[in-house]
């Protein structure tokens, strides 16, 4: 057992230094800073209490950042592994298939939480400076859920970077991500009335594509909105952690089917 401890440890240290090494973090944070800065010290249009229109654009940002950075470190895993034959050494050590998933996962999801972190300690000092609110319980309840989003979103990379190319791997997920962001509490709404094709699509993708909507706090944020029941924050992060372990379920079966 410690053995496999020590493992897992050895594994998410090289996905925290593979992110940071790729300077895609650096990148994101000074676009971000290049976008938000001038709204964060200007009133925008002339409009005077702007707190509202630049917390949507922050929120915004955050999520599609944190989107992006979970799929690229998660969607990289194994394509890298296979190609640079660096599978080979963790498996002779030996290393279980197992262990080498939860390592990576572990890894990948400490790597992208890192970076969420980043981008809310960004985000508070902007509100602070701007609005002066520092802190809410309804930041907090954001920043769990967001965190949980982001759990299920690198276990979706990690499944797919088993089955596809990054690239494809990255597009896919981004569209099933943001699609179910903007339309997945409307599924069944939309399923009536269609063809039996259709609603078949509908309700299946109701059941099985991961609900973004469930983890959205954006709203109440931006137009400071009471805080959600524990309860409610409990259940969500419950079914983040169910979706993922479907998921690394799925990924252990892709990967023992490997042939090295």
């Amino acid at each position: 057992m410690s053995i496999a401890i020590l493992q897992i440890s050895a594994l998410i240290k090289v996905s925290l230094l593979e992110l940071y090494r790729r300077k895609d973090l650096i990148v994101v944070l000074i676009l971000g800073a290049i976008l938000l800065l001038p709204i964060a010290f200007v009133t925008p249009f002339g409009i005077s209490g702007s707190g509202t229109y630049f917390n949507e654009i922050a929120l915004i940002m955050v999520w599609i950042f944190s989107i992006f950075i979970a799929l690229g470190v998660s969607s990289r895993i194994f394509p890298n592994e296979f190609e640079k034959r660096t599978i080979y050494p963790l498996l002779a050590k030996p290393a279980g298939r197992g262990v080498i998933l939860t390592g990576r996962y572990l890894g990948a999801l400490t790597a992208a939480i890192s970076a969420l972190c980043i981008f809310y300690a960004a985000y508070i000092l902007l509100c602070g400076i701007k609005q002066g609110v520092w802190f809410s319980e309804v930041l907090l309840q954001a920043f769990i859920l967001h965190a949980g989003l982001i759990a299920v979103m690198v276990a979706i990379g990690m499944t797919g970077s088993l089955l596809m190319t990054p690239s494809a791997n990255i597009t896919l997920s981004l569209l099933v991500a943001f699609g179910m962001l903007f339309f997945g509490n409307r599924l069944p709404e939309l399923a009536q009335g269609q063809g039996a094709i259709a609603k078949i699509a509908l309700y299946s993708a109701n059941a099985l594509a991961p609900h973004i909507e469930f983890f959205d706090m954006r709203q109440r944020l931006v137009h400071d909105w009471p805080a959600v029941s524990w309860l409610v924050c409990v259940v969500v992060m419950l079914y983040a952690a169910v979706y993922s372990w479907v998921c690394l379920l799925i990924a252990d079966l892709l990967l023992r089917r490997k042939r090295f």
